[in-house]
C-alpha cells in the first residue's frame, strides 16, 4: 500500500498529512501489503481508497454520510460509501435510500447505484473502514482505518461550518458522538438495511431537511436525482 497523500486534494492534504506519518497509517499500510503478498484480494483498487476526499474537497464539503466499510462484491466498491461502480447491480440498503428519497421528494429511482454526483455536489461519503478482503465483509476493521476517519471527521467539525451529517445505525452514531451540534445537523435513523430500515429509516425525512438546513444557510440544495452515467 502505498502513502495515499498523493491521492488527497490538497485541503485534504494540508490537514491529514500528519497522519500518515503516524504509526497505526504505517502499521495499517504493513497490513495492506502483506494481506496482498498473500494473494488475497483487497477491495476497491488501492488507487480508489480515497476517492471520497478527491470528489469531495474539504471546503466543499456540506453533507456528511457515514458508512461502516466498503462492499466486498467483486466489481463494487470504488471508494464511497453506500455506492458502487456503473453498470453494478444496485445494493439493497442503497435501493432503501433511493425509496426513501422517492418518498419525500418524488424523484425517480435512478437506474444504476454510483452516487459520485452527490459527492461532487458536496456529500462527502465516508466509510469508517476503507478497503476490505474480498468476500469478507468487516475483515479490516480494527487495523487503523477507524482512527483515520476519526481525524477525517474531528476536522470537519472544526473546520467547516454548518454541515449535514447523515448518522444511519448505530455505528455511524457512535462514529458521530464527537460532533459538534451547536455548528452542525446531526441528522439520526436506523440503518437503510432491509434488516432495519422499516425500524424508522423509511420515513426519517432526512433528505429533504438536509436541503432546508442548507438552504436557511444561504448555501444550495443537493439535488439528490442520479443522471445517467456511461
Amino acid at each position: 500500500m502505498d502513502s495515499g497523500i498523493e491521492q488527497l486534494e490538497p485541503g485534504w492534504r494540508a490537514r491529514l498529512a500528519p497522519e500518515f506519518d503516524k504509526a497505526y497509517m504505517r502499521q495499517l499500510a504493513t497490513f495492506i501489503n502483506s494481506e496482498k503478498e498473500l494473494g488475497k484480494t483487497v477491495f476497491p483498487a488501492e488507487d480508489q481508497f480515497y476517492s471520497a476526499f478527491s470528489h469531495t474537497p474539504l471546503d466543499r464539503v456540506k453533507v456528511v454520510i457515514v458508512g461502516q466499510d466498503p462492499y466486498h462484491g467483486e466489481g463494487q466498491a470504488h471508494g464511497l460509501c453506500f455506492s458502487v461502480k456503473p453498470g453494478v447491480k444496485t445494493p439493497p440498503s442503497l435501493n432503501n435510500i433511493y425509496q426513501e428519497i422517492n418518498a419525500e421528494l418524488g424523484l425517480p429511482v435512478p437506474a444504476h447505484g454510483c452516487l459520485a454526483n452527490w459527492a461532487d455536489q458536496g456529500v462527502l461519503l465516508l466509510n469508517s473502514v476503507l478497503s476490505v478482503e474480498c468476500g469478507k465483509a468487516a475483515s479490516h476493521e480494527g487495523m487503523g482505518w477507524e482512527s483515520f476517519t476519526d481525524k477525517v471527521i474531528e476536522v470537519i467539525n472544526d473546520d467547516r461550518e454548518a454541515v449535514v451529517f447523515l448518522l444511519w445505525g448505530n455505528y455511524a452514531q457512535r462514529k458521530g458522538a464527537s460532533i459538534d451540534t451547536d455548528r452542525h445537523c446531526v441528522l439520526k435513523a436506523p440503518h437503510p438495511s432491509p434488516l432495519s430500515a422499516y425500524r424508522g429509516f423509511f420515513g426519517c425525512g432526512h433528505f429533504k431537511a438536509t436541503n432546508e438546513y442548507l438552504k436557511q444557510r444561504g448555501r444550495s440544495a443537493i439535488d439528490w436525482s442520479l443522471p445517467e452515467v456511461a
